[in-house]
């Protein structure tokens, strides 16, 4: 059991930090296309490089029910086409910062579907305080950056990064709780080419994108994207699917982005240098995490 707790938060922390480096790819890619047109190019991708990796992969699709096809479908629509679509839309109109912390809001979205929705993932306090002590550093981190300004959009773009976290959120739930019988690569593979292709049909009316060939570095950045994706959904929903992990703590593991993000800024980018108050976010992000498993083996060795 302790082995298996250990593998789940080592490929957590590998999935937040393949989470924490696009960055840089999306705003080169978004120098040459639109959004969705691009983060549809980027999920549909993604999924075709997933197939050659399932064994089996015949036998194990020839066995999906009908019920699991819709879920698929239901995945498919709420964590690829509106997850991604009310992402890059809320971004777009709200300054960096309070993008990053809206969006680091997560967790506390996550912990309170899976309370209403799971009967096994209840809240707590030792949960809640956990969650608002990483919140508060993702704030301080955010806080940090240059960009934090106040324009007329921002109520718009509030509503639709709130109403992104709540549609992540039922998403990475109804995974954990219905997804048990489909095998994580076909659940990945699947539901982000489905997905990803309603983003791309979904810009063709609103975006109007050029079809037309590009420089080097967008497809370089469109590939990088592609296989950080593919590589982070399947790790996430193999998780999500683990018997025993709990969606609402799991997600909390996502406080560690801004961390991961951040560092690889500082490393990569010649204008960016650590500062007294990232640092300081970070630690109260690592504080939060160390709550968190405290009170995760207390609560193992109630048990035993």
């Amino acid at each position: 059991m302790k082995k298996r707790l250990l593998s789940t938060s080592f490929l957590a922390i590998v999935a937040c930090l393949l989470w924490a480096t696009p960055f840089a790819a999306i705003k080169i890619g978004l120098k040459y296309t639109t959004p969705l047109n691009f983060a549809g190019l980027r999920f549909f991708i993604s999924g075709l490089i997933i197939l050659p990796f399932i064994p089996d992969f015949k036998t194990k699709v020839q066995a999906l029910s009908s019920k699991s096809w819709k879920l698929i479908v239901k995945i498919a629509i709420l964590q690829t086409t509106l997850l991604y679509g009310l992402l890059y839309t809320g971004i777009s109109y709200l300054p960096g910062a309070l993008a990053a912390m809206l969006i680091g809001t997560q967790p506390l979205f996550v912990a309170v579907m899976a309370h209403l929705m799971m009967k096994n993932d209840k809240m707590s306090w030792s949960k809640l305080s956990s969650i608002l002590l990483g919140m508060l550093g993702v704030c301080i981190i955010s806080l940090g950056r240059s960009d934090f300004i106040f324009t007329t959009t921002i109520p718009l773009g509030v509503g639709i990064l709130i109403l992104n976290n709540i549609v992540g959120s039922t998403g990475n739930v109804m995974v954990a709780r219905d997804a048990g019988e489909i095998p994580p690569r076909i659940l990945a593979s699947f539901s982000i080419i489905l997905g990803g292709l309603l983003l791309i049909l979904i810009s063709i009316p609103i975006e109007n994108p050029q079809w037309i060939i590009q420089p080097t570095e967008y497809y370089l950045s469109l590939g990088w994207l592609a296989i950080v994706s593919s590589m982070a959904i399947t790790i996430w929903f193999g998780l999500l699917g683990r018997e025993g992990v709990k969606v609402s703590n799991l997600n909390i593991w996502k406080f560690i982005i801004p961390i991961f993000g951040a560092c690889l800024s500082w490393i990569l980018l010649p204008n960016e240098s650590p500062d007294l108050l990232s640092i300081f976010g970070m630690l109260v992000i690592a504080c939060s995490l160390l709550l968190l498993n405290y009170y995760n083996r207390k609560k193992a060795k109630l048990k035993l």
